[in-house]
């Protein structure tokens, strides 16, 4: 088809977000005449969302700043049960208790990204719990099971892939597309939403709801999907060797975030400007042509760019000038990773293995063993030559601090408190 002319769709189009629509010209039609309502669901099963979340969060923030209305659906209820796209297994079956604390979390990642209120653009933030709760199960599958074809269930991926593999799929996960599916009618009946998104892995999910909109309703409901990212590398978008690249500030540091992308690979940087950083397309087309060392600026820029929209833009500058002072000048900034250590355990001596585990340079007490043995940890820009040497208060620079390195890129600072 021509190229989307509604300001929403056609962005999205530019920017990479579009993998693939149900009807693209009907809504494109619809975008351009009306203000449509639409969302995208995140189940609670961390305390926070991590940056593979990132395309969903911007693509919501896109379809507010085009006039068009977000609506943030937490899986109050779906996390109950779990969605089996793209898992080998069950997800673990976590209590009330847990939902709600991992919900608390995660909303507050979207007021970095999202204006909330009650304007007609304003997002607002629903939990299907609300309506998933109270239904009587021999009611919702007379009014609703039989709009579904167990038949055609079994060929979308998320079912197909799990039995390939002769892994076990509960009843309960079977269930999850019919409930998703429930969501978005339920949406459409009490907040005229008519569109929701999400990853490719959820195209199977959002067809059925679609569907079941067009029987159950009836009303013409669309489906749009992005992209599954992942590097160039090859590497899942939002993983490291270290961990989830978190999206809350008490699981990862701002320096930690801003070093992620500026740790971009070369052949990523322009796609990943236009996903998760507003800067014009044709600024962004200038950056990505560049070669050799000119390609670091553009990832720098990424870098502080898509801080500045989780964290702020102080917190990126900062994040930005400790780099600049850490890696240009072989000084540590203050927006390095912090740990604290009373003057009494200083005194005594923590093994070098130990404190770099403590600083969150490895994840475990024989990963930090295997990083020194490897002559990849540093202390003070000095290569930690035994796992087992003492670091004590004798270890501290003339600014009262010691600073540890795992690598070139990862850095820490042990401060008395």
């Amino acid at each position: 088809m021509t190229a989307p002319r509604s300001e929403f769709l056609a962005t999205v189009a530019q920017r990479g977000y579009l993998h693939q629509c149900t009807d693209l010209a009907a809504l494109d039609a619809l975008a351009l005449n009306k203000r449509i309502v639409a969302y995208i669901g995140f189940d609670c099963t961390a305390p926070s969302l991590h940056a593979g979340s990132l395309v969903s969060i911007m693509l919501l923030r896109l379809l507010q700043k085009c006039v068009h209305k977000p609506i943030v659906l937490m899986g109050g209820g779906t996390t109950r049960i779990g969605d089996p796209s793209g898992k080998d297994e069950a997800r673990k079956l976590l209590t009330d208790a847990e939902i709600a604390a991992n919900m608390a979390g995660i909303k507050d990642v979207f007021s970095r990204f999202l204006k909330f209120g009650d304007g007609p653009c304003d997002a607002f933030m629903a939990d299907n719990a609300d309506w998933l709760d109270p239904l009587g199960y021999i009611p919702f599958l007379r009014d609703y099971g039989r709009h579904f074809s167990v038949n055609r269930m079994l060929t979308f991926d998320s079912v197909k892939l799990r039995l390939e593999r002769e892994q076990p799929l509960s009843f309960l996960e079977f269930n999850y597309m019919v409930l998703q599916a429930y969501d978005f009618v339920e949406l459409a009946r009490r907040h005229d939403c008519v569109l929701q998104m999400g990853g490719s892995d959820q195209w199977g999910n959002i067809v059925c709801g679609v569907e079941l909109g067009r029987r159950a309703i009836p009303r013409e409901l669309f489906g749009l999907t992005t992209p599954l990212l992942a590097t160039a590398s090859g590497a899942k978008m939002g993983k490291t060797a270290e961990g989830a690249v978190w999206l809350s500030e008490k699981m990862l540091s701002p320096y930690d975030y801003w070093q992620y992308w500026r740790n971009t690979e070369d052949a990523d940087v322009g796609r990943f400007l236009r996903l998760f950083t507003e800067i014009p397309l044709s600024e962004i087309t200038r950056l990505e042509m560049l070669g050799g060392a000119e390609i670091n600026e553009a990832k720098k820029l990424l870098a502080t760019a898509a801080t500045a929209l989780l964290h702020g833009a102080e917190a990126a500058a900062e994040a930005a000038e400790t780099a600049r002072r850490t890696f240009e000048e072989g000084t540590a900034g203050e927006a390095l990773p912090t740990v604290a250590l009373s003057r009494a355990a200083l005194a005594k001596g923590i093994p070098a293995f130990e404190l770099f585990h403590k600083a969150g340079l490895a994840a475990s007490g024989g990963e930090a063993r295997r990083l020194i043995r490897g002559g990849g940890a540093r202390l003070n820009d000095a290569a930690v030559e035994s796992e087992t040497r003492p670091v004590t208060l004798a270890d501290m620079n003339a600014e009262g601090v010691i600073k540890l390195s795992a690598g070139r890129k990862r850095h820490a600072l042990v401060k008395v408190e």
